[in-house]
C-alpha cells in the first residue's frame, strides 16, 4: 500500500494545487491525510485536493512523487477510480429520471427516498449503491419478465437500504415497513413490495420466486466486480462502520462473507450466475483468507 501525489499544477482559489491518492484503499489515504492535517473537506470522492504549500511536507512524510499521467494510472488501477458518470451530481439526475420513469408523477416521494439514500453517515449504501442494483436489474431482466414483476423489483430496490444505521435485520425491517407505508394508495403491490425488500435480509429467497430472486441477485451484484471494484466496495463498506475497531470489524465481517460463501446457489438467476458467480466466489474467497 502507498500513497501518491503529483507536482501541483492544477489552479484554484489563487493557488496551484497536488493531488494526493492511495493505490489500494481509501482508508489509508484518510488516515495518512489525517495525520499530516489535511481536512476532511478537501477530500473529492477519490482524491485529496492539497495546496501548493503543503506538496513538500507530504512528500517528506512518505507521499511517493509522480507525475499527473501515472497518478492517473495508478488511481485506475486502484479501483478507487470513480469516473464522471459516478460523480454525485450524475448519480442524482440519473436516479430521478429512473423514478419518474418507474413511478410516474410521484417526484416528490422520489425526491423523499433519495434524501435517506444521501445521509451523511452513509459511505456504501448510498445513491451509486442503489445506482449499482438498478442497472443490475436492467441485467437480469428478461423478454418474460413481466411489467408488474420489473416495477415491484424495481421499487424493492428503492426501498431496501432507504432505512439504513447499520443495525442488520432492523434496517431491513424499518425498510420494508417504510415501503408499505409510502407506497399504500399509490401501487396496489405495496404489500408485496415490503414482501421482497424483508428478504434482503438473509438474501435466500424460496427456488422460483421470481421477483425476490432479481432483487437479491442485484443487491449482491458488487460481490462480482473486478478487483479493483471489489477493494472499492470493501473500503466504502469499513468506512461505514469505521467506528467499530478493527478486531471486531474483522470478526463481524468474517461472518457475513462465510455466510455468502455458503449461500448455495449465490446467485438464483442463471442471468446472475452467468454474469457475477465466478468473480464473487473468487472475491470472497480471497477476503476470507485474509480476514483468517
Amino acid at each position: 500500500m502507498a500513497v501518491y501525489i503529483d507536482p501541483p499544477l492544477w489552479p484554484a482559489h489563487g493557488t496551484l494545487f497536488s493531488h494526493l491518492i492511495s493505490d489500494t484503499s481509501l482508508a489509508e489515504l484518510h488516515a495518512f491525510a489525517a495525520s499530516a492535517g489535511i481536512p476532511e473537506r478537501a477530500f473529492d470522492i477519490d482524491h485529496y485536493d492539497v495546496p501548493a504549500r503543503r506538496y513538500r511536507r507530504l512528500a517528506e512524510l512518505g507521499a511517493h512523487e509522480v507525475d499527473g499521467g501515472t497518478l492517473v494510472r495508478v488511481l485506475i488501477a486502484s479501483g478507487l477510480r470513480v469516473p464522471a458518470r459516478r460523480r454525485p451530481d450524475r448519480i442524482r439526475r440519473s436516479l430521478l429520471t429512473r423514478w419518474e420513469q418507474t413511478l410516474p408523477g410521484t417526484s416528490r416521494l422520489g425526491a423523499e427516498l433519495l434524501g435517506r439514500w444521501s445521509e451523511p453517515h452513509r459511505r456504501y449504501h448510498t445513491p451509486e449503491h442503489l445506482l449499482d442494483v438498478l442497472e443490475a436489474l436492467d441485467l437480469l431482466f428478461t423478454e418474460n419478465d413481466g411489467a408488474e414483476t420489473r416495477l415491484n423489483a424495481r421499487l424493492a430496490a428503492w426501498f431496501h437500504d432507504a432505512v439504513y444505521n447499520g443495525r442488520a435485520g432492523e434496517d431491513e425491517a424499518a425498510s420494508a415497513a417504510l415501503a408499505g407505508s409510502l407506497l399504500e394508495g399509490v401501487v396496489e403491490t405495496h404489500a408485496e413490495v415490503r414482501r421482497l425488500v424483508l428478504l434482503t435480509t438473509t438474501h435466500a429467497p424460496l427456488q422460483g420466486d421470481r421477483p425476490a430472486e432479481l432483487l437479491c441477485d442485484a443487491d449482491l451484484a458488487v460481490l462480482g466486480r473486478a478487483p479493483g471494484g471489489y477493494r472499492r466496495y470493501l473500503a466504502a463498506v469499513r468506512e461505514e462502520y469505521a467506528h467499530i475497531p478493527d478486531p471486531e470489524f474483522a470478526r463481524g465481517r468474517a461472518a457475513v462473507v462465510d455466510r455468502l460463501l455458503n449461500l448455495d446457489p449465490l446467485y438464483r438467476t442463471a442471468e446472475g450466475r452467468r454474469l457475477w458467480a465466478v468473480k464473487a466466489r473468487v472475491n470472497l474467497s480471497a477476503e476470507a483468507a485474509t480476514l483468517r
